[in-house]
């Protein structure tokens, strides 16, 4: 019953990702070492009571560890005790008991789709040359927000996933789930001229995007080619990074009328409850349409 053997199996069985499982491993190992007084090798789980555990959180409180972290640690005790019950028969989950502290629900930063399309437009422009980092930087931003997948998603993205022919692409997405995104013809036409190009520069790949040393593209390059572009573009946002990208792509599906589900499926949520956050957005922007055009709105009463 330890630790080691629960991150194996959400790793191996429940098929995790690397970031899931090295938060798990993180927050129960920090758990573990204030339980055992230093000396986690001697944990036993079945000891532990409720009392114990808001003892400790009572110490995550005071190293002033914010509401959304200490939610973090109790889940994932939570879940180490629910995989210590399901697998090796123990009675009782002593976090159940644990009350969770209340988060409040900040909107996720999306980007005015008149900006989005002035930044995409500017970038196409570069399509224009023969420049592989430049084209490959256009393509990126144009295939983040015309998709909405995950940054992980794109640097992971197989070659042979991409059919321009049929205006499609398959995305590997969390816990090894694929799901198909279907594209337009604009997109399609920087993906051909992108092989061109990078079949001239660097040669085969089997692998959508590469630097010039023909090495996957990181998390953290991406990162710095979508946050690099919106600043020089003047974006206005409270953050910028490619996940504003997915968050903008959703907004603007379901601001132009498409259903609830569809944006899930596309999103690749396991939980419709993930996706209806974009739902809250498009009130907002109604809101505020309302507020800026009708005659009465600003008016006491109206």
């Amino acid at each position: 019953m330890t630790i080691d053997a629960f991150l194996t199996y959400i790793r191996c069985e429940l098929n995790y990702s690397v970031h899931t499982v090295s938060s798990y491993t993180c927050d129960l190992y920090q758990w573990a070492e204030f339980t055992t007084k230093g000396k986690p090798e001697t944990l036993k789980p079945e000891l532990v009571t409720t009392a114990d555990l808001r003892l400790w959180v009572v110490g995550l409180a005071q190293q002033k560890c914010s509401n959304a972290t200490v939610r973090r640690k109790i889940q994932s005790v939570r879940a180490f005790y629910r995989y210590l019950m399901t697998q090796h028969g123990l009675k009782s989950n002593p976090a159940s008991d644990l009350q969770l502290a209340k988060l409040s629900k900040p909107l996720p930063p999306y980007i005015r789709p008149a900006d989005t399309a002035e930044m995409i437009d500017n970038m196409r422009e570069h399509t224009l040359s023969d420049d592989f980092l430049a084209v490959r930087n256009a393509l990126i931003i144009d295939m983040l927000y015309t998709t909405g997948m995950r940054c992980s998603e794109l640097t992971e993205l197989l070659d042979v996933d991409v059919d321009t022919v049929k205006g499609e692409l398959k995305v590997h997405g969390k816990r090894n789930k694929d799901r198909i995104i279907p594209f337009g013809n604009e997109l399609a036409k920087m993906i051909d001229k992108y092989r061109m190009i990078r079949q001239r520069t660097i040669g085969p790949t089997t692998l959508m995007f590469v630097n010039r040393d023909k090495l996957p593209m990181s998390r953290s390059s991406v990162y710095y080619v979508v946050s690099k572009t919106m600043k020089a573009e003047g974006v206005i946002t409270s953050q910028h990074g490619p996940h504003v990208l997915r968050h903008s792509f959703a907004t603007d599906l379901l601001n132009n009328g498409a259903d609830l589900a569809a944006v899930q499926q596309l999103l690749g949520h396991e939980s419709i409850a993930t996706t209806q956050v974009y739902t809250h957005i498009t009130y907002r922007d109604l809101q505020s349409n309302y507020k800026l055009a009708h005659p009465r709105a600003s008016k006491k009463g109206g």
